[in-house]
């Protein structure tokens, strides 16, 4: 009989209770038990975990190592799947290793790499991946001069953080003054250049955001399962177009995320997002870690979260080809249980052991026809 395998997810974004669902119904009926930490008392990854606790706040990279290093010994951690801190986290694979941990997360060098944007941009151009036209804005001066360029090729500009996760940060300028109409409604993410150029200048202090224009959908997002030998397993693209959501083997977007996982070792699971520039895909952005939206894939009659814990165990899947491609959907809310609202969080100096509390009770997973369907939390 196998033994169980422990799996550790800290802080990560709430939607991944559904890749702790789809470990849990492995295909080969292995058990499965989850540890997950968070800051936040209310994550419901906390209330989906066998066992969890509440990270401190305020740990350094390097005493958050410690932490970690901590957890996955007094836990007996199998596989550790690292979202916050993953960089500094993965510059210590020996020492986790040591403590008979495996980490389910790119080498040094792959994190590094795409860690800041315009570095990556650089990077994958120089192997084939085309790119926007982009310009690294540090001054009000710097941001003027992109936004002019673009519009005078008949773009329009958009800007976001050189280094960040997610949508966050982003925004688009306009030359439209900014007027009563903007508070109608929900808040938008358009912005007048002149309101952006004022607060660069009174700010006095330099940014550092990536300028290039608004790229057009289709959105693609494709997950990659990628093995330490730098072979892709697994490549399947996620499609965007509104509210509509479907999945695609078109090369047009596999072939250039095949060349950025296997070119800079993206070992295990990434996601590669493209959009179109004109009338080709350019790259949009790369995470070194699970996608939100990885459960999604489920559609397509694959086990992508427990083919990766395999692959970190050192099992070989070989290459994972999806059986059938889901049909198009949307996704929409649903309650997760949170654990009780009184549990303590804890400041640097406690013992983690004075803050674990015990869980409420299972939730029943979804079926996996349905795990589709989840809305995007935040953190």
């Amino acid at each position: 009989m196998l033994s169980r395998v422990r799996v550790w997810l800290n802080r990560t974004y709430a939607e991944n209770v559904f890749f702790m669902d789809q470990l849990r119904r492995n295909p080969s009926d292995r058990a499965v038990e989850i540890h997950a930490t968070h800051g936040d008392p209310d994550s419901p990854v906390l209330a989906a975990a066998d066992t969890a606790e509440l990270e401190p706040e305020g740990l350094s990279p390097a005493a958050y190592v410690e932490f970690a290093l901590d957890q996955c010994q007094r836990r007996g951690i199998d596989v550790f799947v690292p979202r916050l801190h993953q960089a500094a986290i993965v510059a210590h694979r020996a020492d986790f290793a040591a403590v008979g941990t495996a980490l389910l997360a790119p080498p040094p060098e792959g994190v590094a790499v795409f860690h800041d944007k315009v570095v990556a941009y650089e990077a994958v151009q120089s192997i084939g991946v085309p790119v926007p036209p982009w310009w690294r804005v540090r001054t009000a001066a710097d941001l003027v001069t992109a936004v002019e360029a673009l519009e005078a090729d008949g773009h329009k500009a958009c800007f976001k953080p050189a280094s960040g996760a997610g949508g966050v940060g982003f925004r688009v300028i306009t030359r439209t003054p900014f007027s009563l109409a903007q508070l109608n409604g929900f808040p938008s993410p358009y912005v007048s250049l002149d309101m952006v150029v004022e607060a660069l200048e009174q700010a006095g202090e330099e940014v550092d955001w990536l300028v290039m224009p608004r790229l057009e959908q289709p959105e693609v997002s494709v997950d990659t399962l990628t093995g330490t030998d730098n072979r892709v397993r697994l490549a399947i693209g996620r499609t965007k177009n509104g509210r509509r959501r479907g999945f695609t083997q078109d090369e047009q977007w596999l072939e250039p995320a095949r060349l950025i996982a296997e070119g800079f070792g993206l070992h295990y699971l990434s996601n590669i997002q493209f959009r179109m520039f004109g009338d080709r895909p350019v790259l949009m952005d790369v995470n070194t870690r699970p996608a939100g939206g990885l459960h999604q894939l489920s559609l397509c009659g694959v086990n992508v979260p427990w083919a990766a814990v395999q692959l970190a165990l050192g099992e070989e899947t070989g290459v994972i080809e999806p059986p059938f491609l889901g049909q198009d959907y949307t996704v929409v809310s649903g309650p997760r249980q949170l654990r009780p609202a009184s549990v303590p969080v804890p400041v640097p100096h406690q013992r983690v052991e004075e803050v674990e509390q015990p869980l409420l009770p299972s939730v029943p997973a979804p079926a996996p026809a349905m795990e589709a369907a989840a809305e995007v939390l935040p953190l």
